[in-house]
């Protein structure tokens, strides 16, 4: 790592609903948990704004970058004096009253509250397990156009990569060859999948 010394961290996790209302006040409670212990750096999962088991209600729910909720996080951070990873934000596509999709967006917030580092998933998740699980990603999400130049931040430099992205080692090494020394995956996967090989991809 290029610290000169070692920087706490925070990684969070919390089971999301379709009220964003109750996933803020949780993550909010976790970040200020965090920052008293000392982080510098503070970790949110994947679908941290929300999760919806109904496309509809999902897209519904779906922001811009200057939304309300990435201000609430914004001003989270300034108050904070932390940086926030937030994992994977169901951001409005780029021509949203037509179409209706969206990105599955990393957003890095430094400790002023400005937007450090942004990266747009790029791998999506499409699986059918008969009589277990059935998700497409890709009806509703546009995939990332590239991966992101790694983030330096006051705990090393970031490569910002979601969830599925694990699954594929080219972003992994174009990362580490652009200088990453902190590679990030906020993950949340379904059951079924995740038990199947999150633990085993994880140590690849």
């Amino acid at each position: 790592m290029s610290m000169a010394r070692k920087a706490l961290i925070a990684v969070c996790q919390l089971s999301s609903t379709d009220d964003k209302d109750h996933n803020l006040r949780e993550c909010r409670e976790l970040v200020r948990q965090g920052a008293a212990r000392g982080a510098r750096m503070v970790f949110l999962p994947e679908a941290f704004d929300h999760i919806s088991s109904s496309t509809e209600v999902m897209l519904r729910l779906a922001e811009s970058l200057e939304g309300e909720l990435v201000g609430s996080y914004r001003q989270l951070a300034r108050e904070s004096g932390v940086w926030l990873s937030l994992g994977g934000f169901h951001e409005q596509g780029p021509d949203w009253d037509r179409e209706r999709r969206i990105y599955n967006t990393h957003l890095l917030l430094n400790d002023s509250g400005e937007i450090a580092g942004l990266y747009r998933k790029t791998h999506l998740f499409d699986v059918d397990i008969q009589g277990q699980v059935s998700l497409k990603e890709s009806s509703s999400t546009i995939p990332g156009p590239r991966i992101e130049p790694p983030v330096t931040t006051p705990i090393g430099k970031i490569g910002l990569a979601i969830c599925y992205d694990l699954r594929f080692p080219e972003i992994s090494l174009a990362l580490a060859s652009a200088g990453a020394e902190i590679l990030t995956f906020p993950s949340a996967f379904t059951l079924t999948t995740g038990m199947a090989h999150w633990e085993v991809s994880s140590q690849e």
